[in-house]
């Protein structure tokens, strides 16, 4: 998982009314929603529409929203909740522990917009300066390696870190990997049509702006911008593409301090990775993709130093800019917010701000979020939940015709490895080191991204620490690590109406066990399945029941490549199958987790709804979103998740169960005939 990069907070997915303001507590909506449905349509030719079509109309996308779903409502009334727990720690006249003071005290800068007006560039200037200050490029990586610091993320021409080794995931090493670009993906660069012309004129036209902002004339301004391009499109050619990414060969090349340093004659990374405080004679570096590295070294050796200059003027600013007066804030909206993911209006400063506390403060705020909002009973019953979906996952093995004996012993020895993470860490993250000023926004977004970016570097030549988590406890989301071999349901996802303990069994099984089934089955996906039981990149498959997975798999990809995003775009079904895989196979796995359940328990008919049916539509409602033309483009390039439509409509249209819930006749739309379903799990 990435680090959120702050500017990609000014294009967040989270709502806004103009009359909205802080909550005391969290709202309630029912785990199954009638009023949400459109009971004219037929499920067997479309039950999305059922089960969501009178949602969008009750749940316009915001103004200051690309996208707007479940899921998104809910991350939208946590923050309303945040705000108001923040509003109250801001108050210095109040009893605080030293944790809330650093929450309230970070929040309190932010929201303090005149002072960050009357500051306009001075934060940034001593950065701005020392670029400037740049005489020779042999001075570059201690000066890069500053700015990478100060601005926390990869833009600056490559990313670099810790992570988990493949070969051997209790070891972490130090990765380099490509980064270096300002659109979200090398496509934008590479393709000619139209449309992404227009997006690419339209980008330039924006970084040129950023540089009448940070004082240059037009003409200058101009010509910074086609110089950050070329440079940005030469980096782009010699990136994997994002369904490459998702091969982990593709992504492991191990070199020691010599190999990397041949990769790159141009760049010193002993003088880099002292200027970052690491080791400069490391074993082993993971080089994700060398090939950009050895792009880079070109590129480096040809740019001018005012075109090197010029490119880390750029990243560092774009980069920086929501933490920066009103004039960057906005000329970054009004491209990454607005013309490239349709966004109307920028989001309030109060949304920004709690999104910024959550990016660098997360858990210390999840601890406030966690102590109000996850009940002993509600943890215990996810897991009871998980416990179950997990046995279902075992039947579910052993029932595989097409699996040996040895690859399923091998599988079971995976799934029993794997540890659940419910709710939030045994371990809160100490945050002592990070300095929080009251009076000062900008510092305390910079010492923010230094702390972030040192602990992670720290990890390097260190024994992994299992019980980490890569979401804070208030998100609503759920995700599986491969490495880690975990999955992780933060309790922002453990609330009405993704899982409601006021509801009867069937809904909140399709739609939280769903999701518990959809995380578990990660690990055994197209990508998961190549990770061993303690998360090392190794095969345990025999090469016949490899082919076998792959043919099932392929079934997949063939069906949701039929399947239209926006316009004429279709799904990359490459690039979305590891979700895809998740998506059956974890409906599959709770719809047997319910039904063992429910034995010898009575089911209800509700709401003119079968337990089955209930099943079912609880599972769709999840799903509910829309969005704006121009983030589905964006997101058919870079998400690797199909649209909500196709998540529900795609799955169900694989499971005889559902056609059996609603006696859906043959030659309905969501009816396969007999022997064609995908199936793998």
């Amino acid at each position: 998982m990435k680090q959120l990069l702050l500017s990609a907070l000014l294009a967040a997915t989270l709502a806004h009314a103009a009359d909205e303001g802080p909550l005391d507590a969290l709202p309630y909506t029912p785990g199954l929603d009638v009023k949400a449905m459109d009971r004219s349509a037929n499920p067997c030719n479309d039950l999305y529409r059922f089960a969501c079509g009178a949602w969008s109309k009750a749940n316009p996308i915001p103004s200051d929203q690309s996208r707007w779903s479940v899921y998104a409502k809910m991350a939208n009334e946590n923050q309303r909740y945040l705000w108001g727990v923040l509003n109250k720690l801001g108050d210095t006249g109040t009893e605080r522990s030293a944790s809330q003071a650093k929450l309230g005290d970070y929040f309190a800068s932010c929201m303090n917009e005149g002072a960050v007006q009357t500051a306009g560039l001075k934060g940034l200037q001593p950065l701005l300066d020392r670029i400037d200050a740049l005489a020779d490029k042999r001075a570059l990586p201690a000066l890069l390696a500053e700015l990478q610091l100060a601005a926390g993320n990869e833009r600056l021409f490559f990313g670099f870190g810790s992570g988990q080794d493949f070969a051997d995931a209790t070891r972490q090493i130090a990765f380099a990997s490509a980064g270096g670009l300002g659109l979200p993906d090398r496509d934008y660069y590479l393709k000619r049509d139209a449309r992404t012309l227009k997006i690419r004129n339209a980008y330039e036209a924006h970084v040129a702006q950023v540089f009448t902002l940070l004082g240059d004339s037009p003409a200058g301004a101009r010509a910074a911008a086609r110089s950050v391009l070329a440079t940005e499109a030469v980096l782009a050619r010699a990136s994997l593409s994002k369904v490459d990414q998702r091969d982990p060969y593709k992504t492991f090349h191990v070199v020691d301090a010599r190999g990397l340093q041949a990769l790159t004659p141009g760049f010193d990374w002993a003088a880099f990775g002292a200027a970052l405080g690491v080791a400069p004679d490391l074993a082993r570096y993971n080089v994700t993709e060398p090939a950009f590295l050895k792009a880079f070294n070109a590129r480096l050796q040809a740019m001018s130093l005012d075109d090197v200059k010029r490119y880390l003027r750029w990243q560092l600013a774009s980069s920086l800019a929501p933490a920066l007066d009103d004039r960057l804030v906005q000329a970054n909206f009004d491209f990454y917010g607005h013309t490239l993911n349709g966004t109307p209006q920028l989001s309030p400063r109060w949304k920004r701000c709690v999104q910024l506390v959550d990016v660098q403060l997360g858990e210390a705020l999840g601890q406030e979020f966690v102590a109000r909002n996850l009940t002993p009973e509600l943890k215990a019953a996810t897991v009871q939940m998980t416990d179950e979906i997990e046995a279902a996952m075992a039947r579910s093995i052993d029932s595989l015709a097409w699996m040996s004996a040895e690859t399923r012993a091998r599988a079971h020895e995976k799934l029993k490895a794997i540890v659940n993470k419910v709710g939030y860490p045994e371990r809160w993250r100490d945050y002592t080191a990070f300095a929080v000023q009251r009076g000062d926004f900008f510092g305390n977004v910079v010492r923010g991204n230094v702390f972030e970016a040192r602990r992670r570097l720290a990890k390097i030549g260190q024994p992994l620490d299992r019980g980490e988590w890569n979401m804070t406890p208030q998100t609503v989301n759920a995700y599986y690590d491969a490495q880690m071999n975990d999955i992780n349901f933060p309790a922002g996802v453990l609330q009405a109406p993704l899982y409601d303990p006021k509801m009867d069994e069937a809904p909140n099984y399709g739609n939280t066990g769903g999701t518990i089934g959809h995380e578990l089955t990660h690990g055994f996906d197209d990508e998961g399945r190549q990770f061993d039981a303690q998360g090392n990149l190794k095969n345990w498959w025999t090469k016949k029941d490899g082919r076998e997975f792959e043919k099932r798999a392929a079934c997949v990809v063939g069906q949701y490549a039929t399947y239209t995003v926006v316009d004429d775009i279709k799904i990359n079904s490459k690039l979305t199958l590891g979700e895809d895989l998740a998506d059956l196979g974890g409906l599959i796995l709770a719809w047997e987790a319910w039904k063992a359940h429910m034995q010898g328990r009575v089911s209800e008919s509700k709401d003119g709804l079968t337990p089955e049916q209930r099943f079912f539509v609880g599972f769709a409602q999840w799903a509910c979103a829309d969005a704006r033309p121009e983030a589905q483009r964006v997101h058919a390039k870079i998400d690797p998740h199909s649209p909500p439509e196709w998540r529900i409509n795609g799955v169900v249209a694989n499971m005889p169960e559902f056609e059996k819930a609603f006696a859906c006749k043959p030659g309905s739309r969501l009816v396969k005939p007999a022997g064609q379903h995908c199936k793998v799990w």
